[in-house]
């Protein structure tokens, strides 16, 4: 009885040590609570406010009213975000900027299981809307700027900017509006965003870490067959929903040429090893030539891995006709391409019209959302320090840098010449956790642990030479 009572207590005692609150966890978790039940939904919420409380704790935590920079436009004063910036000792060594947005996809609350604005922990994970997306990145950069501001003054200084917009096209970009208005309040040598990560297997097991090196830029074309239209009880062979639907098919069929980047080859050389066979065999092969037709082949059959090789164009929207009884004068779909580094809007626009081969369908290119996508350098001052880090704090887990297929802010940063990066440390499981869906989730030790590895790399960075 006295042996069991022992090994008991034991366990416990050992339990509770695993469990025992991180240095400075309940700050953070009331930060990262606040932020994420701040609604910052373009239809109802306000990223200002969030910005404004967020400033309102590094005020408390003892940053100068000087250094914190609230910023709005008039014709959007909901949409303003916050630049907050901790001084370095040396004035000639440039800043690390960290970047992150406030704002967050719409959810409807009778669709989910829970309260999307309610950060609610349940079974190890955080559900609420923005909770991975991206209020943990952005509470975390807030909070080790707290945390920094306690501790020995860093050689550079440290930048903090959150932003709104990101989630939307066509709407106030705080990341935009900084690039083209105050790129001297957030000029930087680089900068730290999200679109890196990793993952964990179904048990929460790290199992691989992404560093995101470059992104592609996504653009959008309409394609429109217009005719004369006339009764439905006379069908003719120019008829605008056969046309469009002919033309819809051509693009689903077309495959863009093969391209790679140092970033890319490096992707499908480190992760070959995580995939099974033959798919691993094919992403070595590719990583070392090109041009291998037979492994494009394979590889293109998994749609992440076919958007990593080359620019991709799917059909979005489509809309046609005005009467069931009538033949339909106009029909027009959307095309969201995802426009590889080096490739063209034009160009990509002519390659669709190649493809399509109908002088019937136009395209047109709409407006575009941001610079073109720029590609980043692998720089050994980011790449070299991150994996470092990483081996203490992921022990055998690979890092692979990645170009993120999809977009986000760190295309404005990269087009005023502040390369910017997508960390790793913060992991999701493999189905992505439900951002930008139902039930938005990401695991407590994901959180935690990111918060533990970011703060460290940012010290790194900022102490470097």
């Amino acid at each position: 009885m006295i042996v069991r009572t022992i090994i008991a207590a034991t366990l416990a005692a050992g339990s509770a040590s695993a469990q025992a609150p991180r240095a400075g966890e309940a700050a953070f978790r009331d930060l990262y609570k606040q932020l994420v039940e701040t609604d910052t939904t373009l239809s109802a919420g306000s990223c200002t406010l969030a910005a404004e409380r967020v400033a309102a704790r590094l005020k408390a935590a003892g940053f100068a009213d000087a250094d914190l920079h609230l910023f709005s436009v008039p014709e959007a004063p909901k949409e303003g975000g916050l630049v907050a910036v901790l001084p370095g000792k040396d004035p000639k060594a440039k800043a690390i900027l960290l970047l992150a947005h406030l704002d967050v996809v719409e959810a409807k609350k009778a669709d989910w299981t829970r309260d999307p604005f309610t950060l609610i922990e349940e079974n190890g994970y955080f559900y609420a809307r923005g909770a991975a997306d991206d209020k943990a990145m952005a509470a975390i950069f807030a909070d080790s700027l707290i945390r920094m501001k306690a501790e020995p003054r860093l050689k550079r200084s440290v930048k903090l900017a959150l932003t709104c917009g990101e989630e939307t096209t066509g709407v106030f970009n705080g990341a935009e509006w900084l690039a083209a208005n105050r790129r001297d309040l957030i000029d930087a040598e680089f900068a730290l965003n999200e679109g890196g990560g990793g993952r964990v297997d179904a048990s929460g097991k790290p199992r691989s870490l992404a560093l995101q090196v470059g992104e592609k830029m996504a653009h959008n074309y309409t394609l429109e067959v217009r005719n004369r239209g006339g009764h439905s009880s006379v069908p003719r062979a120019d008829n605008a929903v056969t046309g469009l639907a002919a033309a819809v098919l051509k693009v689903q069929a077309y495959k863009f040429p093969v391209r790679m980047t140092p970033v890319t080859q490096a992707f499908f050389a480190r992760a070959a090893a995580l995939y099974a066979e033959p798919v691993g065999a094919a992403m070595a092969r590719i990583a070392a030539n090109p041009q291998d037709g037979a492994a494009e082949a394979l590889l293109a059959r998994d749609p992440l891995l076919n958007s990593t090789l080359r620019t991709t164009c799917v059909v979005t929207l489509l809309d046609a006709g005005h009467a069931e009884n009538a033949l339909a004068q106009r029909a027009r779909g959307n095309v969201n391409c995802r426009i590889f580094p080096g490739d063209t809007i034009e160009g990509t626009q002519a390659a669709l019209a190649a493809a399509i081969g109908d002088p019937d369908v136009t395209i047109t290119s709409k407006p575009r959302r941001g610079p073109l996508a720029t590609p980043t350098p692998l720089d050994p001052k980011v790449v070299q320090p991150a994996e470092r880090l990483a081996a203490k704090h992921f022990p055998e887990i690979p890092m692979i840098p990645t170009m993120s297929t999809g977009a986000t802010d760190s295309i404005y940063l990269a087009a005023v010449g502040i390369p910017s990066y997508g960390v790793p440390g913060i992991l999701r499981d493999d189905d992505g956790g439900g951002v930008h869906g139902l039930d938005e989730r990401i695991r407590v030790t994901s959180v935690l642990d990111g918060r533990d590895y970011l703060h460290a790399l940012v010290r790194i960075y900022a102490d470097a030479r």
